[in-house]
């Protein structure tokens, strides 16, 4: 494999490509649209399609026609264009559809800014739109873990037939990193994908619906994709711990970029004599509830410490997995400001100190 510098947009869009992802429709919107641009280039070169649809409402009806056919589909937007998905992302999720959604998060609420945020937590992970479903919920820290995160994802969609949702900050879509692609993407055999639209001539037409009006009928299918998130909290809770041991005094949990700020203030206060510990879910849904819980429970730790670029909305369910065991604080900036070290060492020493912060 050679390694490649991109910016991460287009190296998002070239890992679609090559998990074979060449059916792509979006509507542009900052800090992300590098990967349209990127794939309006290179999908016609690999016999793909890409149709800029007239809104993200559009968008998302577009991506349920498609994937009906069991094609490998997706999108990539930003925080409000997700929102505009919402109603669409319920539908594929109730017809049991394999989508892949990129969003590179941008402040908010509102139309906000498009600087970087984290602050599609509750979208992302509660269920944005209506109805009982779930996404699976997919963070990268680096360009080259949301490389490898947009290949697996596609994977992901098609073995549970359900959307898949990749987020990263606005960071992840436009620092650029060295990365590295497979010469040849090989992944695990799939089910057959004999519920797809593809014609009927010699047998019985299918129907994609997320409609049922037998309110049994309704709960059946309920209870069908209930099943499959509960697979999912078995086999496919990711998470990454960094310089944990049995000398940490705290234990930070937190996500994406912001993990990467959190790695450093470790670093740094390691070599003050502050041992720190940090967990980093990497799979938002499921959450690594039991794998916090257990770290926290741990004698040694003090205190844990949740760090997002959000007014905190993780946090709850840090405090959830913690279960009141150990004192569960914040820290975080919001509106597309990222924290420096320098702001998270302050928090850190002081509340292991004792001392309110600010």
């Amino acid at each position: 494999m050679t390694r490649i510098l991109m910016k991460g947009n287009e190296a998002i869009a070239e890992a679609a490509i090559r998990a074979g992802g060449v059916h792509y429709f979006a509507y542009p919107i900052t800090p992300q649209s590098e990967v349209g641009e990127y794939l309006a280039k290179r999908l016609p070169e690999v016999g793909g399609v890409f149709v800029q649809a007239e809104s993200e409402v559009a968008v998302g009806n577009m991506l349920f026609g498609a994937a009906s056919t069991g094609k490998r589909v997706f999108t990539s937007s930003s925080s409000p264009g997700v929102s505009l998905m919402q109603e669409a992302i319920s539908y594929m999720a109730g017809a049991q559809l394999p989508v892949v959604i990129i969003n590179i998060m941008r402040g908010g609420p509102g139309l906000g800014g498009i600087l970087p945020a984290q602050s599609d937590y509750f979208q992302s992970t509660k269920g944005g739109g209506h109805g009982d479903y779930r996404l699976l919920v997919l963070a990268p820290a680096s360009v080259q873990e949301a490389v490898d995160l947009t290949m697996l994802g596609f994977h992901l969609a098609d073995k549970y037939r359900n959307p898949v949702l990749v987020i990263g900050d606005g960071m992840i879509g436009q620092m650029m990193e060295p990365v590295e692609f497979p010469d040849k993407y090989d992944e695990p055999a799939l089910p057959a994908k004999d519920w797809a639209i593809t014609g009927a001539k010699g047998r019985k037409p299918l129907i994609t619906k997320s409609l049922f009006l037998d309110p049994y009928a309704l709960e059946q299918n309920n209870i069908v994709i209930h099943a499959k998130y509960e697979q999912m909290k078995a086999n496919e809770i990711r998470f990454e711990l960094y310089k944990v041991s049995a000398k940490n005094r705290m234990l930070i949990v937190s996500y994406g970029t912001m993990a990467r700020i959190c790695q450093t203030v470790i670093d740094d206060l390691e070599r003050e004599g502050v041992s720190i510990g940090l967990l980093r879910p990497i799979s938002l849904w499921p959450f690594p509830e039991m794998q916090i819980r257990t770290e926290a429970a741990k004698p040694n730790i003090e205190r844990v410490l949740t760090v997002e670029m959000s007014m905190g909305q993780m946090v709850e369910d840090v405090d959830k997995a913690v279960q009141g065991k150990k004192p569960v604080d914040f820290f975080g900036r919001t509106g597309g400001i990222v924290p420096a070290p320098e702001e998270v060492r302050e928090r850190i020493l002081k509340l292991l100190d004792g001392k309110m912060a600010k």
